[in-house]
Formats: C-alpha cells, sequence, structure tokens
C-alpha cells in the first residue's frame, strides 16, 4: 500500500512509465489550448496542440535517485506510536498510518538507515512523539539529505512543548551522543541540525536550524560546479536528472554572450551559475535568505564573478528590477517557482518588460497553479489588470522525467514574443 500511494508507477517498466506521462503531458497541454481559445487566441498547431511536445527526457537514475527525504512519526500498523516513515490513508476516512519507508524505491538506503536509527532513539527516549500538537509529545518529522559526494545531513524537528532550556539542552546532548558515538554512528552524518518548531512548517527566520554536530553545510558537484547546500535550501530532488535538465535548459535560453539571464526563483543558484558562463550576466531572484547565502558562496567557490543575487520575495524585487531596466543586452528569463506557481505580481513584470523576449518555464505542477501563469502570459493585453506588454506565446514543450516511479514529471515551457 505505501509503495503504491508514493511510487504507484513503480509495477510498471520503466519505458511504459514514460508513456504513462507523455500522455499526462499532453493532456495538460490540449488543456492550455483549450484555455487559450477561449481567450480568443488562436493557439491550434498542427497536432491540435498549442505548441510542439517532445517525448519524456528519461532520468539517468532509476531508483534511489532522491536526495532529500521526509519522514514523519506517527503510529505505525502495529501501534507504535514513534514509528518513523510515510503515510498510508487520509484524514478524512481517519485510517492514516505511519509506514517503514523500505518497500519504496525512489529512496535511497542511506536515508531509510538514518530513518530506521532515528525511530530506534525516540523509541529509547522516556519523552512522547507529537502527533498532533495540542496533545502534547515532542518527537516530530525527520529531513535527510545526501549528495553525490557521499556527505549526509539529518534535520530533527522537535516540538518544545512547555520545556525549559535545561531539559531541551538535555535532549540535544543525547541526540548529538547517539549520532556521533551511539548506534546511531554507523550513518556517518555529515550535519546534524535541531530545529524547535511549534508550526507545521518552520523556516530558518521563524525558529533557526541549530546545528548540533558535524559541518553547517552539505556540498553537492553539478555540471563541474560544487555547491553549498543548506538545511531548508531548494536544490532538485533528482541530482542526475537535474544535470540533464540545466544542460536542456542552456541550449533552449539560446543565450549568447552578451546577454542577461533572469534567474527567478535561483534557489542556491544552480541553473544560473551552470549558465554563466555562456552569459554576459546571471541575476538570481530567491526568498529564501539562506539559500542567497549558499548561491553567492557557490559563485564565489566556482571563480564565477558575472552573477549577483537578490534575496526576498520576487514580487517584491522584481517589479522593481524591471521597472527601471535600461540594460540593452537581450534578457533571458528562466523561472522555477514552487508548486504555487508565480505571484501575479511576477508574470506582471515579465509581460511589462520589452527586454524579455524568451521565458523558459520550468513547472513540477503544470496542471496546477502553473496554468494560471501560462495564461496570464499569453492573454492580450488588459489595462484593468496593467497588463500592458506584448503576450508571449507557447513555442515548445519538454517533459523531463525527475521522479521515476511517480506519477509526477517537470515540464520545461518555452515562450517567446
Amino acid at each position: 500500500r505505501l509503495a503504491n500511494a508514493v511510487t504507484p508507477l513503480w509495477r510498471f517498466p520503466y519505458q511504459e512509465q514514460l508513456q504513462v506521462k507523455y500522455e499526462s503531458q499532453r493532456k495538460i497541454l490540449q488543456t492550455l489550448t483549450s484555455r487559450l481559445e477561449e481567450l480568443g487566441i488562436d493557439a491550434q498547431k498542427p497536432g491540435g496542440l498549442c505548441c510542439p511536445l517532445q517525448p519524456v527526457v528519461p532520468s539517468p537514475v532509476i531508483n534511489g535517485y532522491r536526495n532529500k527525504s521526509t519522514f514523519s512519526v506517527n503510529r505505525g500498523p502495529d501501534g507504535n506510536p514513534k514509528t518513523v516513515g510515510l503515510y498510508v490513508g487520509t484524514g478524512r476516512e481517519r485510517n492514516i498510518v505511519c509506514v517503514k519507508a523500505n518497500p519504496v524505491k525512489n529512496i535511497p538506503s542511506k536515508h531509510k538507515q538514518v530513518a530506521q536509527c532515528y525511530e530506534e532513539f525516540i523509541c529509547r527516549s522516556p519523552l512522547d512523539s507529537c502527533i498532533l500538537f495540542h496533545e502534547g509529545g515532542h518527537w516530530r518529522e525527520l529531513v535527510v539529505r545526501t549528495t553525490s559526494c557521499g556527505h549526509t545531513m539529518a534535520i530533527i524537528t522537535f516540538h518544545p512543548q512547555q520545556l525549559g532550556q535545561e531539559a531541551l539542552a538535555t535532549q540535544k546532548a543525547l541526540l548529538k551522543e547517539f549520532f556521533t558515538s551511539g548506534p546511531g554512528a554507523v550513518c556517518a552524518l555529515t550535519s546534524l541540525y535541531f530545529q524547535e518548531s511549534t508550526m507545521t512548517r518552520c523556516s530558518h527566520e521563524q525558529s533557526p536550524y541549530q546545528l548540533l554536530h558535524g559541518a553547517p553545510h552539505i556540498f553537492e558537484e553539478l555540471l563541474g560546479l560544487k555547491f553549498r547546500i543548506s538545511p531548508d535550501a531548494f536544490f532538485q530532488v533528482n541530482t542526475a536528472g537535474a544535470e540533464v535538465l540545466y544542460q536542456a535548459v542552456g541550449g533552449l535560453c539560446q543565450a549568447t554572450g552578451d546577454s542577461v539571464l533572469l534567474d527567478i526563483c535561483c534557489g542556491t543558484g544552480t541553473i544560473g551559475l551552470s549558465l554563466a558562463h555562456r552569459v554576459s550576466k546571471v541575476i538570481g531572484v530567491e526568498v529564501v535568505e539562506k539559500a542567497i547565502e549558499d548561491a553567492e558562496w557557490n559563485a564565489a567557490f566556482n571563480g564565477i564573478s558575472n552573477c549577483e543575487f537578490h534575496s526576498g520575495k520576487a514580487e517584491a524585487v522584481l517589479p522593481q528590477l524591471l521597472a527601471s531596466w535600461e540594460d540593452a543586452r537581450p534578457l533571458v528569463a528562466v523561472v522555477n517557482p514552487s508548486r504555487a506557481g508565480l505571484h501575479y505580481r511576477v508574470v506582471r513584470a515579465i509581460r511589462n518588460c520589452r527586454a524579455i523576449r524568451r521565458l523558459l518555464y520550468i513547472s513540477c505542477k503544470p496542471e496546477g497553479e502553473a496554468m494560471r501563469n501560462f495564461l496570464e502570459l499569453c492573454c492580450p493585453p488588459d489595462p484593468r489588470k496593467k497588463l500592458a506588454g506584448e503576450p508571449f506565446a507557447p513555442v515548445l514543450a519538454i517533459p523531463f522525467d525527475m521522479f521515476p516511479h511517480t506519477v509526477h514529471c517537470e515540464l520545461v515551457l518555452l515562450f517567446t514574443r
């Protein structure tokens, strides 16, 4: 049941998985084509779609490709309230159980090992797991991040409830001892972090990540560059797949030596830095402050001097940046937002900046909020919405399988005007 819930295509041969994904991406493009027609745009091209759809680009790694996994703590099928794993069931049906991740193909064995050790630790602890915040308990989720350099970072979330600083210090010391000289030492952690959180999700700014052991960062190598990764920095979950994706993005940008590359939602700077040698300048924008610190470190460490990074919400930073844009150099934009898509003010700033003639939209959920963005990019000018700029048109769609065994796909849509 867990394998079916987390990796629903795991029983299919890989070529069949790619075909399933191609058909789902085709349906998404059909929806986009219909929606564009509703806006009065003659969108249908030969083949009935608004732009050609290429075959799904396969992932170089099919099993154990995830470099980041999040494990929950809850009741297992045997009733153990300190089971560390992934959820099966739904809240609506009240049949949620937490199942160990052993059968899941896309999670590497190192992640499963750390999860098993964390479970062993909390089972020894007199403190309860925190299943419902208002019912008390402390031990919460575990995030494991690994890199191809052999680094492993573990981040443990803990609900402090009414514990004082002394009691918290005791728990942190016990955790560190377990993972450095106790049974958890087999995990050979590069970094062990601890976060006190009274919310479902907490940023570093809301509640700092506390380093209990090891190095503050782990490092990854991608396209010949070295990248520093903080606990909450975004990094594509499939490193080998990301290399294929970024190489393709570089080709699709058609950026030349005099171009400026605008990297929106840049994370630790992976896309911009990997393409910096092709362009005259890279400008990155990212909301997570720690990720921007990583991006700046990554640029300096790799000897890349033509990049500048801006920390803040894209909807606050970008309109200011583009409103005063007077640079004569060609401007190419790459956007790689979360599932929530781009804020309307970001789309409007892109539309109203005449210098942007070419835009690459990388979406991990094109059927979701990204669809709204596609329509905003392509719709006729609308003075009421302050959309004065010439509309974009989709010219090519390429799906990338970044998530084998799941139904998800990364879709790259190229827009020009």
